[in-house]
């Protein structure tokens, strides 16, 4: 199976996991860009997967639901969302028709209420939760269900592949130094994502492994991000305030 980005809207990717000429789509905000990248690779779109409810990752599931009438598109339990064809919630699995793989359900609130990820082999797609080097503004849910989500990211293997869905990644990092000077697996990885960017190329996806490294929202218990924030905003007590206080400062960067 492959996994290919489909740029659409500002910064948006809507990631094609495709087998053969079978498809399927994660979050379609734009149905226009994902109906050029089918026709171009003669794809035949079998599925939707939709990981929450903003606009800019569903606009898209009408037009495609017309152009390929029958297809499932699975989603949160949420009303909000029109056209679903099945509302699917953690721990359900999904077949992926036509890719001979299956799709784990995991709850992801923080971002929103209704935030899902889905595992596929060694691949997780998270939406708005993980970016690369941050993660999604806490839209809905509170910093400690944002914590629980990302913790629970952060214990996948170390090679799951991060497919999430905005290239966002250097405005990430720029903050991610200013936290952590210092790390140089993060110098490293940066240098690394600006030659991506300069080139026109994608910073996705990333690691698990990658992201404990760099990503300071995961790294909220170690000693070196700890220090950056006492020095902000005084000592906090444990990691969820450590997270709140970090998304704060990311809010305000």
């Amino acid at each position: 199976m492959m996994i290919t980005p489909i740029a659409a809207l500002n910064d948006n990717y809507i990631w094609c996991l495709h087998r053969d000429n079978a498809a399927w789509v994660v979050d379609p905000g734009s149905a226009d860009a994902v109906l050029a990248h089918l026709e171009q690779q003669q794809l035949q779109l079998r599925g939707i997967l939709i990981t929450h409810h903003h606009w800019d990752h569903t606009d898209g599931i009408e037009t495609l639901r017309n152009a390929f009438a029958a297809i499932p598109v699975i989603g949160p339990d949420n009303p909000v969302i029109q056209g679903l064809t099945q509302r699917v919630q953690h721990g359900q699995q999904v077949e992926l028709d036509g890719l001979g793989v299956t799709a784990e359900v995991i709850a992801l609130p923080g971002h929103t209420l209704d935030h899902l990820g889905y595992c596929v082999d060694n691949a997780v797609f998270c939406g708005d939760t993980l970016f690369s080097g941050g993660c999604g503004r806490l839209f809905e849910g509170t910093a400690a269900q944002m914590h629980s989500s990302l913790s629970q990211l952060a214990a996948l293997p170390a090679d799951t592949r991060v497919f999430c869905t905005h290239e966002y990644t250097l405005a990430n990092l720029a903050f991610a130094s200013a936290v952590e000077p210092d790390n140089e697996a993060l110098l490293e990885y940066r240098r690394w994502c600006e030659a991506q960017r300069a080139a026109g190329l994608p910073t996705l996806p990333s690691t698990i492994g990658q992201e404990r490294a760099i990503n300071p929202f995961l790294r909220v218990d170690t000693a070196a991000v700890k220090a950056a924030l006492s020095q902000r905003e005084g000592t906090e007590s444990d990691s969820v305030a450590r997270f709140a206080a970090l998304r704060h400062w990311k809010d305000k960067f």
